[in-house]
């Protein structure tokens, strides 16, 4: 009896390791849609925020967090998974680093709400991600973005509100495709009766 509740335990731990690697994967290749400029912020609009919202909301908040501390390892040694083709130190330390930065946060966040709720409806994943992704992210990476630039908090979270209409449409996007996975193939559920 305890073998099999070994092989049970070791399976979960490869399954796990198996989507938070699907997952970091994932988000580097919404990297292949080109970053936009913009002229009155040193930060780029990118895809890859899609990615952070489906990972906590598919994988639930360890996995999900893993998933995108992975990813940001394999920026730091160098990996080009990046909107643009970058990687490096130099992205995280950045002006995109504060943004950067809290992906693995937004999506344990993200993860954790989604946890918490019985009934996944759209509505209610809408705001699981608005909280994980526009609170979280925006937080920390417009007070990044103030301390290295030596710019006023203010200032700097009224030019991050550019960012705004499209984190909206992905986390629209997020939410939809979350209930869809979560109705086929249900992950958050399968943790919790294991645990």
């Amino acid at each position: 009896m305890s073998i099999t509740k070994k092989k049970r335990g070791s399976t979960l731990k490869l399954q796990d390791m198996m989507y938070i690697s699907l997952f970091a994967a994932i988000i580097g290749v919404l990297a292949f849609f080109p970053p936009l400029p913009i002229p009155i912020i040193p930060v780029p609009i990118t895809a890859q925020t899609l990615g952070v919202m489906l990972a906590g909301g598919i994988l639930g908040a360890r996995r999900g967090g893993l998933s995108l501390l992975l990813f940001i390892i394999l920026i730091a040694i160098g990996a080009p998974l990046m909107a643009g083709g970058r990687g490096g130190l130099g992205v995280l330390i950045g002006p995109s680093g504060g943004y950067i930065m809290a992906w693995p946060i937004a999506a344990y966040v993200i993860g954790y709400l989604t946890e918490s709720i019985k009934d996944r409806n759209v509505w209610k994943l809408i705001l699981c991600n608005m909280i994980g992704s526009i609170l979280v992210i925006y937080t920390c990476g417009i007070t990044y973005l103030s301390i290295i630039g030596d710019l006023p908090w203010g200032s700097t979270a009224l030019s991050s509100l550019i960012f705004l209409p499209g984190d909206l449409v992905k986390i629209v996007i997020a939410s939809v495709i979350t209930v869809k996975i979560n109705k086929v193939y249900p992950l958050l559920i399968k943790v919790r009766r294991v645990a």
